[in-house]
């Protein structure tokens, strides 16, 4: 599909359009350095603004294109999957877990600071994506607000994120096998990708369950297939490319699908899920359009 239909912008002005307007909202969203305990603020800002690809928000507004939704509301559910999404780097970065000195090509939040002020800062982002996402409507109806807020807060626990890293941290070591990997990640990555383009796509028009069931299938390979490119990339980038540390997955003994399958059949299964997810959207047609171009997106991209 042409990046230039008529009536379209190009992918590449559409997204840099919402990583834009994204920073603006966080930046909006986030308190101000300026007010008290102002270092812990002052080191939410340095953790969340100027930095990232902002994937997650890329995908709660091609969702919520699909099915009309209003572009405020879904600046608000992508600020707070953002907030998560950075607590969980500042908190993965950590000493006690990863140990990593570096994070968006910047040094990370427990280096630049020190580690008590990352562990509030994951704290506080945490719970401030929560308060923005209860602040104001996302939708037409409470109720459905509220399933909103749940599945945001099951994406984020035992039962999706902070479970998945629990199980990478357990799995250092150790050979897992392609399911068990899947599993791990389907938590630790997939969870919030899952989310975005849930989320987005129920701040507009009801979808049916039909609908809704396509979507988060597409979610949930969409979030295996970053990381199957992200553990690619671990192997390949360097580490200016990154932004972050190359190579630590291997240096640190982590099962990832490179180590498992190998750089090539990496690339096939990579190819394989992208291949999945922009058959399923096909029958959305043009309404679908931008999570197809994210997907490819992803798929090709070099950091």
């Amino acid at each position: 599909m042409s990046d230039n239909l008529p009536g379209h912008k190009s992918f590449g002005l559409w997204m840099a359009d919402i990583q834009a307007r994204t920073e603006d909202a966080l930046d909006r969203a986030l308190p101000s350095a300026e007010i008290a305990p102002a270092r812990l603020h002052e080191a939410m800002r340095y953790a969340v603004l100027g930095g990232g690809k902002r994937v997650r928000p890329l995908l709660v507004h091609a969702a919520g294109q699909l099915t009309g939704a209003a572009p405020e509301r879904l600046d608000r559910v992508a600020c707070a999957l953002e907030m998560i999404h950075a607590y969980s780097l500042v908190h993965d970065d950590m000493p006690c877990m990863d140990d990593d000195v570096l994070r968006r090509g910047k040094p990370t939040v427990h280096v630049q600071f020190d580690e008590a002020t990352a562990l509030l800062v994951g704290d506080a982002l945490q719970t401030l994506a929560f308060q923005h996402v209860a602040d104001a409507p996302l939708c037409d109806d409470p109720v459905r607000q509220l399933g909103m807020i749940r599945q945001l807060a099951i994406a984020t626990g035992s039962r999706g994120m902070a479970g998945g890293q629990a199980i990478d941290l357990a799995s250092v070591g150790l050979q897992l096998s392609l399911a068990e990997l899947e599993f791990m990640h389907i938590h630790k990555t997939g969870a919030l990708i899952r989310a975005s383009v849930a989320l987005g796509a129920q701040c507009g028009q009801p979808l049916g369950e039909s609908g809704m069931d396509t979507l988060d299938h597409v979610g949930k390979v969409i979030g295996l297939l970053f990381q199957v490119v992200d553990d690619i990339l671990d192997t390949e980038a360097d580490t200016a490319t990154l932004g972050k540390t190359a190579g630590k997955d291997a240096a640190n003994d982590k099962p990832t699908y490179v180590s498992l399958l190998g750089v090539t059949r990496a690339r096939e299964l990579a190819e394989e899920m992208c291949q999945d997810a922009l058959a399923r959207l096909a029958p959305f047609g043009d309404a679908g359009r931008r999570l197809s171009e994210l997907t490819r997106f992803i798929i090709r991209r070099q950091f």
